[in-house]
């Protein structure tokens, strides 16, 4: 067994040689200018590393793949950032436009509205008249159809004014990402130590605690919600009014007519039975008791009157007696 074995190894240095010899023999061919030994030490050492090389290539590849990866995850995480938190701003406007025909118009600003990806959030028309209507409307527009869509609706009709402003809030959608993110490992944290809890104190204790951290989440939930729909969406406010009365400028209209004389002295005469009502409403406690007092004076009068007692009719004069016995 051991003749066999030191055989099999003789074979295979024999064999080693042979490689490392013709490895030589390229080498020097090549021009490499080294020695045969040299060159067959090198090229033995070569073959017998070669293996350890391979497998150390593998891992430093492996391992420069690993830093690689990360440092491509890192330069995509970097161009992700701004992205992710790139700046957030609340943008408003308001716009007062003439036109000829509000309701026209309405349906214009409608159709602006929704074609550029956004809606109608209210809308408030009223008449002021027979002839004139008035509409208040509140759009919500796509933060990148935002100018677009103010310069639809100021070249309307007659702008007759117009408002614009921005509020960056990035500082803001910043913290209150972060404070989700913690107030998130907040709650799993909290919710382990009820499943570690034995105690049905402990438990108790924990619940509350953990419906205190939910709440708390909730809020900041509710806060990126509406953070994200101001941001996402701009807000236009557009108010509608038709032109003026022909000839509400000339100066023949400036001057009362028969029909404005009709409508001031009918406007005056029922001021007047109104203040005459308002009067008389005043006075009337005042009448009633002075009323109620002459009845009760006239009543007294003649129960004194019928106490009275009347004078005899047949009943004459003493003087007269006298004189007739005489």
């Amino acid at each position: 067994m051991r003749s066999e074995n030191k055989s099999g190894r003789s074979f295979v240095r024999a064999r080693a040689a042979l490689v490392a010899g013709a490895l030589g023999l390229l080498l020097a061919v090549g021009g490499c200018g080294a020695s045969g030994d040299s060159s067959g030490s090198g090229a033995k050492a070569d073959v017998e590393a070669g293996p350890r090389e391979g497998f150390t290539d593998e891992g430093g590849a492996a391992a420069s793949a690993a830093p690689e990866g990360q440092s491509d995850d890192k330069a995509a995480g970097k161009k992700a950032a701004p992205k992710a938190g790139g700046t957030h701003v609340i943008r408003k406007a308001t716009l007062s436009v003439e036109v000829k025909s509000v309701p026209k118009a309405v349906a214009a600003a409608r159709g602006v509205a929704e074609g550029a990806g956004g809606m109608v959030a209210s809308e408030n028309t009223e008449r002021l008249d027979d002839t004139y209507e008035t509409s208040h409307l509140v759009l919500r527009v796509p933060q990148e159809r935002f100018q677009e869509v103010l310069r639809e609706l100021a070249g309307s009709g007659k702008l007759l004014s117009r408002t614009s402003n921005a509020k960056d809030v990035t500082d803001q959608v910043v913290d209150v990402e972060s404070r989700i993110s913690t107030q998130r490992a907040s709650v799993a944290r909290v919710r382990e130590l009820m499943d570690q809890a034995e105690k049905i104190s402990d438990v108790v204790a924990l619940e509350g605690e953990l419906s205190s951290r939910q709440s708390d989440l909730e809020s900041l939930l509710a806060q990126q919600a509406s953070l994200k729909d101001r941001t996402s969406l701009a807000t236009i406010t557009l108010d509608l009014t038709p032109p003026d009365a022909p000839g509400d400028d000339g100066e023949k209209n400036d001057d009362p007519g028969f029909l404005d004389a009709l409508d001031g002295g009918w406007d005056a005469f029922v001021t007047m039975l109104r203040w005459i009502a308002v009067a008389f409403g005043a006075a009337f406690p005042f009448l009633l008791t002075a009323a109620l007092a002459v009845l009760v004076w006239r009543v007294l009068r003649k129960r004194k009157a019928a106490r009275r007692p009347a004078p005899a009719v047949g009943a004459a004069p003493a003087g007269k007696d006298d004189a007739s016995a005489s």
